[in-house]
């Protein structure tokens, strides 16, 4: 593991001097990549520049206990159990640090929400989350838009696709894929019968160029006018694109510009994303529990969390966690259950790699 984390501080040394070679701050994008790069290894070079010190700090502490001096052996001895107790927890975090990363973490993501099971009910709960996300995503200080939107027939939402870009967005929003279910009584109900309905959340990274290339003749363009409330083009330009994929049946829509061609360049981008989470289906026969059931029909997730209004719970049914204080989780208080989900699947992640260890198998 010392070689390893060796070699990765070197690595970092190497990208911090590169940021400073005019060559680099020429190219932005370069420079971008780099920057990237480097702040992916930051927390890791800090973890083991601490353990580091930590072990130093050992070494003098059990060098204390072995001095012929009573007060120093004594100062050695209290010192000893709460070092070793830091040194085992960051030992567990440079490993969990020290695991493979996801390769498509640093990418920003396309979001797609369905009113599942509930009818009306599920479409105003799918524009809550829809909210959520976006105010979770202005917390972060992400881009966020709404690039497509079909309104539910009583209020809310029945589908959305969201698109948010920033920092590592996908790092943090893969764990929100899956089946959302609400419990509460809706504000129609006259009997006060509490109701049960679903929605489906699908997160997908955003693919680049490199990842998918399309064949501009696999493609059929469709232009339409928006529809929706607001802007001057609606009902009035055929501004509106959709994008089917004749290979493959997917089929993507924007209206969120007045421009036809923004419009086409921000499907093409939905497309790409769209192939790009398809093709890795094909390859990988069987998904983590990260990503499990990301991609397929309304019902393809797992139920990943249940909302109960009436008792103010919220549970994440994959990790066991229940957190109280639903106001502040549709205001987009996200940061506890990302860190809960990231810290359980990493250990589980942790545990199966030990388990490959030479002994343990």
């Amino acid at each position: 593991m010392i070689d390893k984390l060796e070699e990765v501080e070197r690595r970092f040394e190497r990208l911090t001097a590169e940021l400073s070679h005019p060559e680099t701050l020429a190219d932005s994008a370069r420079l971008q990549r780099i920057a990237r790069e480097r702040s992916g290894l930051e927390k890791l070079v800090e973890a083991y520049r601490t353990l580091r010190r930590l072990n130093a700090d050992l070494e003098e502490a059990e060098a204390m206990l072995a001095s012929s001096d009573p007060e120093m052996r004594e100062l050695g001895r209290s010192e000893l159990p709460s070092l070793r107790e830091k040194k085992a927890a960051l030992e567990e975090e440079v490993q969990i640090l020290l695991l493979p990363r996801d390769p498509n973490d640093d990418k920003d993501v396309l979001i797609e929400l369905r009113a599942g099971a509930g009818g009306d009910e599920a479409a105003l709960f799918a524009e809550e989350v829809m909210q959520m996300y976006l105010r979770y995503a202005d917390s972060r200080g992400w881009s966020a838009s709404i690039v497509d939107l079909s309104p539910g027939n009583q209020g809310g939402v029945k589908e959305a696709t969201l698109t948010l870009s920033g920092e590592s967005v996908y790092s943090s929003m893969k764990y929100e894929s899956g089946v959302h279910r609400v419990q509460r009584v809706p504000a129609t109900e006259t009997q006060g019968r509490i109701h049960t309905s679903t929605i489906t959340v699908a997160v997908m990274p955003e693919a680049e160029d490199v990842d998918i290339q399309i064949n501009p003749a696999d493609i059929e363009l469709q232009v339409m006018r928006s529809t929706g409330a607001g802007g001057q083009s609606v009902n009035t330009t055929d501004s509106a694109v959709r994008l089917i994929h004749k290979p493959s049946g997917i089929v993507v829509k924007c209206q969120q510009e007045k421009s036809q061609t923004k419009n086409r360049a921000q499907a093409m981008r939905m497309l790409r994303t769209r192939l790009f989470e398809l093709e890795q289906e094909k390859q990988q026969s069987e998904r983590d529990s990260m990503r499990r059931g990301q991609v397929g029909s309304g019902d393809r997730s797992e139920k990943v969390r249940t909302y109960n209004f009436p008792q103010d719970r919220l549970t994440d049914h994959r990790i066991g966690l229940t957190r109280h204080n639903l106001d502040a989780v549709m205001a987009g208080d996200l940061d506890e259950l990302i860190a809960a989900c990231r810290t359980h699947f990493q250990s589980e992640l942790l545990k199966q790699e030990q388990a490959r260890e030479p002994g343990q198998r």
